[in-house]
């Protein structure tokens, strides 16, 4: 019987209750997997496999390897060793020897494996109590009733529930393969040819039920290839829909501002500096809209470059919105970029929530009169008065601090103004590239002034006494401190308590912790301002009596904010004690010494960003990481903030530890749908996917080549519902 293509093509998106054997109840538990269709069925992927060609005995399985063990259920146990943590304990026998089995938080196991049951089990071997054991390993019945899916020597295990085991759904993924036989593969054959790829027919077949993890990871890097060109597409087509029916300004980049500029800068550029200046005025000069993103290690002068953007703008007769996320930010800003681009001839004015009523209208009256240049400000820039006589540029400060529809926002003020974004998030290039595929980048990594030193200590709780020495000591030659204290509102043994916790509850399940804490959220730190206040108030009358202290906490209105930090900034305050993250960008050129309590709370990106807040001058800087845990792990990942300052090999690495959900997880766009792709481990297929989709966007713009026409609905189902803001 002749395959019918179109209808197995059809049939990707029709309800997964057409497959056979898929009855209400089984599609309900289905659905809580998230699989609704049949393409959510055959893209449900095997978290891992058991390779059955490779099977040790537990007599000869070593300990610290990962590997797989076949024998024979002797004992199976539930138990309860605290009032909240359920375990399931199995005794495992082959003949040569006994392993023990322990599952965290899986009580269903009980229902599913028996005494006497066959099964196989798949991960790291350990030695423990007189046995040698494997934590939560990948477990997997291998009896007869399997059926002919377990025939392979390679069986696959798929993400399952406690209503659904993974046999079964081994079963109905098999049914629906059937159902997809023989669709149309959307991949042009150039590129499948290019790169020898296999079809995708052959790919879902290989990945689900591969006869050897070679023909597994041929499939993976077919599929994992589609993922990505799909999201670049995604990217590139929404980023070029911004200018679609506008004119783009081609500025001017080497005008009389530009060179004044330049010119009155006190100091010179780096070469990274240079060649980010140029990639951006290049782009600004030509037909197309700008949409450019500048990703600086902290304190690696993004503002200065975003300074030469600022002073084309006005050379090209447009002006230009600079938005800052906090009004501390932008009154910084405006009182040093702001002074450089005046001397240069660029009339800048700063407009945020406390300006005035009256100045507030003066300036947006000038600002659509086009009588002013440059406007930096908040959130205020996205009210309606502000209506700019004809935007050109737009540069959005720390950009993650805005939503989606606040930079659409910023953006719609002008005719497809030119677009630059400023992070100081360290990304490295790959994650960067899935993320923002639609964006430009250029990369600052080295601090302007590299004889500046900056010294990282990780200290454990007991030794936090030669971390306030350092503090004192810094005090004492007229310097300034930071403490970061982010459970700064319980007692300290429950501050303790709750900094080492998660991780051991993590250890006790076998699992890895990672920190929850986020650089920019207020909300993560559940400060309490009474027990915080009192803490200051500690901190006032013993460590540092001789000195003033003041707090700053998340519950703090801004200009209350503001105040503490002008005072910190005029020397006024010696000693900041913050429960909340301290500005993203905030200089201080004489705070020296930074004390991070709990650091194990935070990424290490965040921590870099954190520690960034010290050494902005010409003293040097010490930071001293304070932490309760003594897991091996965290304080690990810790040592690494001691042996390295570059804020993209940090991130590299702390990404390195994480699970692909934790990286790509709370996206505002489509890299949130990537099921198989690894971020680290598939840096060279990123970058081919976004140079041919770049190539293919060239030729084709909306996908509308009969080779490509199939290419352009997988795009469009993907990604369908989604925005992408930049």
């Amino acid at each position: 019987m002749p395959i019918d293509r179109e209808k197995a093509t059809l049939a990707l998106d029709g309800p997964v209750s057409r497959v056979r054997l898929v009855s209400p109840a089984r599609a309900k538990a289905l659905e809580k997997l998230g699989v609704r269709t049949l393409r959510d069925l055959l893209t449900h992927f095997p978290r891992s496999y058991l390779d059955l060609s490779q099977v040790e005995t537990c007599a000869s399985a070593r300990i610290g390897e990962t590997c797989t063990i076949r024998g024979t259920v002797h004992e199976i146990k539930l138990k309860k060793p605290r009032y909240n943590l359920k375990l399931v304990e199995i005794a495992l026998v082959d003949g040569t020897g006994i392993l023990m089995v322990t599952a965290f938080r899986q009580p269903w196991l009980m229902d599913q494996v028996k005494s006497g049951d066959e099964v196989a089990v798949s991960g790291k071997v350990t030695f423990d109590y007189g046995y040698k054991r494997m934590t939560n390993p990948f477990i997997e019945v291998v009896g007869e009733q399997d059926g002919p899916s377990m025939a392979g020597a390679v069986v696959p295990v798929h993400p399952a529930t406690e209503k659904l085991s993974a046999a079964w759904v081994r079963r109905i993924v098999a049914n629906g393969l059937e159902e997809a036989d023989g669709a149309f593969d959307p991949l042009p054959l150039g590129l499948r040819l290019r790169y020898r790829l296999m079809s995708r027919n052959a790919a879902l077949h290989a990945i689900h039920f591969p006869r050897t993890m070679d023909e597994a990871a041929e499939a993976r890097r077919r599929l994992v290839y589609e993922e990505l060109l799909y999201l670049e597409l995604f990217l590139m087509q929404e980023g070029a829909e911004r200018a679609r029916g506008a004119t783009p300004t081609a500025h001017v980049v080497d005008g009389r501002r530009v060179g004044a500029f330049a010119t009155g800068l006190p100091f010179a550029l780096t070469g990274e500096q240079e060649r980010a200046r140029d990639e951006i005025l290049a782009a600004m000069a030509a037909s197309s809209a700008m949409n450019h993103m500048l990703l600086g290690d902290v304190g690696t002068g993004k503002t200065v470059v975003a300074g030469f953007a600022l002073a084309a703008a006005a050379d090209t007769g447009g002006q230009a919105l600079l938005l800052a996320p906090t009004e501390v930010l932008a009154r910084q800003h405006a009182e040093g970029l702001g002074s450089l681009l005046a001397a240069a001839g660029v009339s800048c004015e700063l407009l945020t929530g406390s300006t005035s009523a009256a100045e507030r209208a003066s300036i947006t009256e000038r600002f659509a009169a086009g009588e002013v240049d440059v406007l930096i400000g908040t959130h205020a820039l996205l009210s309606d008065d502000v209506q700019p006589a004809r935007l050109t540029l737009a540069v959005i400060d720390e950009q993650q601090r805005f939503g989606v529809d606040q930079r659409a926002r910023l953006l719609a003020k002008g005719e497809a103004p030119d677009a630059l974004y400023l992070t100081a998030t360290p990304i490295p290039r790959t994650l960067a590239l899935a993320l923002y595929g639609n964006l430009t980048l250029s990369y600052l990594k080295h601090r302007p002034h590299d004889a500046v030193s900056r010294s990282t200590r990780v200290l454990p709780k007991e030794l936090q006494g030669e971390a306030f020495d350092a503090a004192r000591a810094a005090l004492a030659r007229g310097e300034q401190v930071y403490v970061v204290c982010p459970l700064v509102g319980k007692g300290t043994a429950e501050r303790d308590e709750k900094a080492a916790g998660k991780a051991s509850d993590a250890d006790a399940a076998g699992e890895e912790y990672h920190p929850v804490v986020a650089i920019e959220g207020e909300g993560d730190f559940d400060d309490d301002v009474a027990a915080a206040t009192k803490e200051a108030a500690m901190l006032q009358a013993t460590t540092f009596a001789d000195y003033t202290v003041e707090l700053m906490h998340g519950g703090m209105g801004a200009d209350a904010k503001r105040a503490v930090m002008e005072r910190f900034r005029d020397g006024e305050v010696q000693v900041l004690v913050a429960t909340t993250v301290i500005e993203v960008g905030v200089d201080v050129p004489n705070a020296t010494v930074m004390i991070v309590q709990d650091a194990d709370r935070f990424g290490l990106a965040q921590l870099h960003q954190l520690r960034g807040r010290v050494g902005r001058g010409t003293k040097a800087a010490e930071v001293f990481l304070v932490s309760a845990s003594t897991r091996d792990e965290s304080l690990a990942r810790l040592a690494a903030m001691e042996t390295t300052d570059d804020g993209f090999e940090l991130a590299a690495y702390d990404l390195s530890l994480r699970r692909e959900g934790d990286i790509l997880g709370n996206r505002q766009h489509g890299a949130s749908g990537l099921k198989l792709v690894n971020i680290m481990r598939d840096g060279a297929v990123i970058e081919a996917a976004h140079a041919d989709a770049a190539a293919l966007l060239d030729v084709d713009p909306c996908l509308e080549e009969p080779d490509h026409r199939a290419m352009a609905r997988e795009v469009r189902l993907a990604f369908a519902g989604e925005t992408v803001g930049g």
